[in-house]
């Protein structure tokens, strides 16, 4: 399905950003992979190579959209066009609400929000080009009441709501789009402070037995983005959660208080 394909990845460096890359190019897929950390880019470019396909390598913070625009012509530059951008970038402010300060908030909502709506915004443009796909990362977060990490289900309701609109204003255009909403899945994300630096050794407090292991999780992703499906969400569980957040808010509560600490 994607040979040859030119895909574009935000936030590449690690979990499901990584994984991504790696399943793409098991497929032949030519990997434009940005993020932050460039050391770490570099390490999955070295097994993206070694999987047989091309990989561009592009420092970029989404915060910062003078650097998604300089990324965008690069990609064109090197590859000559692109079919599928994966906002993928995304980290999670953790505590209670009205604990948080406002530069928590606005971090998270810089991050989450508005990094992945400018990738979107200027992605487009090429995307129109080649029929191509957008696809946006939430969360089943955006389905339920999240005790300690508000401010990040709060963002990713803000993508669902983001998807929704970018899937009817591009009808018609030949483009899709794709928002993808997991349950819990294996990766660095609650390792990472508020202030946006990784703790390797700092446990993650989500319930173990619900995990998903990251490379599984990559590839049920990237079935989804093939069939060009609006709304994706997995896990089992995950699935099961946001359909009780949804029609049964009241048991979604109870639930909540007893999975997460």
């Amino acid at each position: 399905m994607f040979k040859d394909k030119t895909i574009w990845i935000t936030g590449a460096s690690s979990g499901l950003g990584k994984h991504l890359a790696l399943v793409f190019a098991q497929q032949g897929a030519k990997l434009a992979l940005s993020a932050r950390r460039k050391d770490k880019l570099e390490e999955v470019a070295v097994a993206v190579r070694d999987l047989g396909s091309s990989c561009l390598v592009l420092t970029c913070d989404v915060m910062q959209e003078d650097q998604i625009i300089q990324t965008l012509a690069a990609i064109e530059n090197h590859f000559g066009s692109l079919d599928v951008a994966i906002a993928n970038a995304g980290y999670g402010v953790y505590g209670r609400l009205e604990s948080l300060e406002a530069k928590d908030w606005r971090r998270q909502f810089e991050v989450n929000v508005t990094g992945l709506f400018l990738t979107a915004k200027h992605a487009i443009p090429y995307l129109k080009k080649t029929k191509g796909r957008l696809v946006l990362l939430g969360s089943v977060a955006a389905y339920l009441p999240n005790p300690n990490t508000g401010a990040y289900g709060a963002s990713k309701a803000a993508v669902h709501s983001i998807g929704k609109t970018f899937s009817l204003e591009l009808s018609g255009t030949g483009v899709s789009c794709t928002t993808i909403h997991p349950g819990f899945v294996d990766s660095d994300i609650t390792r990472v402070d508020n202030d946006g630096l990784l703790h390797p050794d700092r446990e993650d407090p989500r319930p173990k037995n619900l995990m998903w292991p990251t490379e599984k999780a990559a590839r049920v992703m990237v079935k989804a983005i093939a069939k060009r499906k609006k709304t994706y969400v997995f896990t089992g569980h995950g699935k099961f959660m946001a359909f009780v957040g949804q029609h049964f808010p009241v048991l979604a509560q109870v639930m909540i208080k007893k999975i997460m600490p």
